[in-house]
């Protein structure tokens, strides 16, 4: 009876997980809608911006925005956006592990030196980094609390006054690009400076635009939005990244759990059929003895 005792507190235990990863599964899915409409809503004016800049900007000579002076990369920041929570399956390590994968094959030497900082967006990242002892600069953990252009472009500000004084060389981002979600796609990219395929030639088409005051002058003024935009929206895919692979993770524990639960109860029927067949055995090998 022991047994049965043990497998029926089990079962009980797993249908309370069962219950515990559907409530969770379907949060996550509420708040994915939330986070895809906000990305999809963003896409297209990102990607406009940078067409439009990649117009402007091609028949210009020269750095016309500091944020396009290319330097040797002495001094290296690599933005890491994870998420606060975990019970997203591999999302955060996946980020994680292509940061480190990029900072071992690409800046090992200015790690080795001292001249690698991390900026950590999310609660996972910010983590993982300082307890390792890399040079982590500020705490973001809040930024999910109020998820809006203002307060990323907030970091943003900081990061690019850093690369304008010389403080790095060069900033590389690190984030899950949403696609749907059961696929997040780690990405790397350069924030700074602006790479020239994005902010010298974006399309082939030439137009002939109508400029007041001057191409320069709006050129310059276009190229810190698309920063921003791009830091924004990179923040935005790994927020709906988040959620999609939360609900994926969710989704499969509560399948998992399913499985579980079926095994436990053909065990617990199992053991109880063997029980009730002892106390059979036991009740007519009593009254044999009686009769004998």
């Amino acid at each position: 009876m022991a047994n049965l005792k043990e497998v029926r507190i089990r079962i009980g235990s797993v249908q309370s997980t069962q219950q515990i990863t559907k409530a969770m599964k379907m949060v996550s899915a509420a708040k994915l809608k939330r986070a895809t409409n906000a990305i999809v809503a963003l896409r297209p004016y990102a990607t406009k911006l940078k067409e439009i800049l990649g117009n402007l900007s091609s028949t210009m000579e020269g750095a016309v925005s500091p944020y396009l002076e290319e330097r040797e990369p002495n001094k290296v920041l690599v933005v890491v956006v994870s998420s606060n929570r975990g019970l997203a399956g591999a999302f955060n390590m996946n980020v994680i592990k292509a940061a480190n994968n990029l900072i071992s094959q690409k800046y090992a030497e200015q790690y080795k030196n001292g001249n690698l900082s991390i900026v950590a967006i999310g609660k996972k990242a910010q983590d993982f980094y300082e307890k390792r002892n890399y040079n982590t600069i500020g705490n973001n953990n809040e930024l999910y609390a109020g998820l809006t252009f203002e307060n990323v472009t907030k970091i943003t500000n900081q990061i690019m006054d850093g690369f304008v004084k010389g403080d790095f060389d060069k900033v590389e981002l690190v984030y899950n690009q949403f696609k749907n979600a059961a696929v997040q796609i780690v990405t790397t990219e350069q924030l700074l400076p602006l790479p020239k395929t994005e902010a010298v030639k974006t399309s082939t088409t030439n137009f002939d635009y109508i400029l007041e005051p001057s191409q320069t002058e709006i050129v310059t003024e276009l190229i810190p939005k698309s920063i921003k935009i791009q830091m924004y929206k990179a923040i935005l895919d790994s927020h709906a990244s988040e959620h999609g692979a939360r609900m994926t993770s969710m989704d499969k524990a509560t399948e998992n759990a399913g499985e579980l639960l079926k095994a436990l109860k053909l065990s617990y029927n199992q053991a109880r059929q063997a029980a009730i067949t002892t106390e059979l055995t036991e009740i007519v090998s009593g009254a044999a003895a009686l009769n004998g």
